[in-house]
Formats: structure tokens, sequence, C-alpha cells
């Protein structure tokens, strides 16, 4: 499933972290089908691709030039501001001007467990990647976009930003805080131009995914059974629902938690 190509972003400048894989890399291959030039960036581990060992990050960036687009891969841990502040000098040193920005990067609880008995290292982890790191993001971003009148941001958040999830304190606060913090930063710079918006996806088939049903049948159909559509999303739909909140068909969307998860957090 792929975004209608008509080259509505041609010019235009994307930046996407977590985009070595799932959700980041399906959304940066969308901005450029769409002509966007796209920095992806990320801190995996390296991959093999064809005997060549690369970072998923640079495969983003390779896939993206082999189907004809811009791309630019850059190591960035969102937790460091350094990282983040020298990620985006590199985006408008290569490109110029920042246009899109989709602050994607998270990671999942590695084990589920009661609030009180949570382990506060893990609470940490999570909330400096999944929170901090969506804040960071958006602290550098936004003055590229004040400085040429304007931009679109969409922050990650999840169904667990919208409800509560049994054994995750540190995830579904974190994915709540990001859902506050796009509405203040969305009330802060909408009259500059600037629009924040956040998107909360559901179970998405996806690297991700595969480590929390742990890669089985038996995980998978546990997964499936609570998504009313009867499937996983696809990381393309999340990737189209990014790219409308980055458009001009969304000028009047402002600050908005866009769920898209199959109807799980309806029921």
């Amino acid at each position: 499933m792929a975004t209608q190509v008509n080259g509505t972003l041609t010019g235009k400048v994307a930046f996407v972290t977590g985009a070595g894989g799932g959700i980041g890399r399906a959304t940066a291959m969308a901005f450029a089908r769409e002509g966007a030039s796209v920095v992806v960036a990320d801190v995996s581990e390296s991959v093999v691709v064809a005997d060549v060992s690369e970072k998923d990050n640079q495969r983003t960036a390779r896939m993206i030039e082999e189907q004809g687009g811009r791309a630019l891969a850059v190591r960035c841990d969102v937790t460091r501001a350094g990282d983040v502040k020298t990620a985006l000098d590199k985006t408008i040193e290569a490109f110029g001007r920042l246009d899109f920005a989709f602050n994607n990067a998270g990671i999942e609880p590695r084990k589920p467990a009661p609030t009180a008995d949570y382990d506060l290292e893990e609470w940490d982890r999570i909330i400096e990647i999944d929170l901090r790191g969506v804040f960071l993001s958006m602290k550098y971003e936004i003055p590229l976009m004040l400085k040429q009148g304007g931009g679109a941001i969409v922050n990650t958040s999840s169904g667990a930003g919208v409800i509560g999830i049994k054994g995750s304190p540190a995830y579904t606060a974190a994915k709540h805080g990001v859902i506050g913090l796009t509405r203040a930063a969305a009330l802060d710079y909408a009259a500059q131009n600037i629009r924040v918006n956040t998107v909360c996806p559901g179970y998405i088939d996806t690297p991700m995914m595969d480590r929390f049903t742990g890669g089985t049948a038996e995980g998978r159909a546990r997964v499936i059974s609570g998504e009313p559509i009867g499937r996983m999303g696809r990381p393309e739909e999340i990737a189209n629902a990014v790219l409308w909140l980055c458009s001009d068909a969304s000028g009047f969307v402002i600050g908005s938690a866009m769920v898209v998860d199959g109807g799980q957090t309806i029921q």
C-alpha cells in the first residue's frame, strides 16, 4: 500500500526520527514518493543487506534513493539535545530548510509490571525516549520552521495515549504525555503557521510488534483478536495519516490526536 504519487511535496524537506524501520521507514519513503527530500534519523544497530553491513537508517536512505528520491541518513539519539541539534543542523546544511517533522522514535516496555512494582530504570528509559525525545525534537525543529514562516509537525503517540494499558504505566504515561505536549505546542505556534498534531497507532505489523508478540503465530493471533477490524495495521496506513496531517488538506487541523487503530480503543 503506497501513498498516491503526485509530487505535492516537491521542494519540501522532511525530518523523520525512528526511520530505521517500521512506521518511520514507511513514512520516510512516503514523503519521498511525494517529492520531499528526507532526512532519516535513527540509532539502530547494523544490519546486513546484500552482504554489506549498514545502519538501518542508512538502508532507509538507500531505499529512498533507489526509488529516485533524495535522502540523508543521520545518527540521532533523541534523548541527547546535542544529537538532535546536530541532526537538524545537518538537515539545513544538506537541504536548506525544514518543512515537516515526524517525531516517531520510541520504544516499547520490556516487561509488564503493576505500577508499584515497576522497575525505576525501565520507567526512566521509556520516559526519556518516548516523551523527552519528542520534546527535544520539537525544541530544535520549531525555531527552524519559524525562520521560514511555518511548517508541520506530527508526533507519534499510541492507542496507549488515549486509554490505560494494564502493566504499562511508563508507556501509558509517556504516550498520554505526547498528546498533552502536542496540544501545548500547537497552541504556542498555531498563529505562527506551525501546525502540531499527533498520530495514535494501534497494533501495527512492525518489528516492534514482533517483539511484543514474541514473533509467534499464537502471539500474533492474540493481538489480532483485540482488533475489531480483524487484522493488524500496516505501517503504510500510518504513513498516509502522517502525510495527510502535514498536507494543505489538513490546514485547519491543530493539536489533533488522530487515532488510527482499527477500532481497538473504542471497544
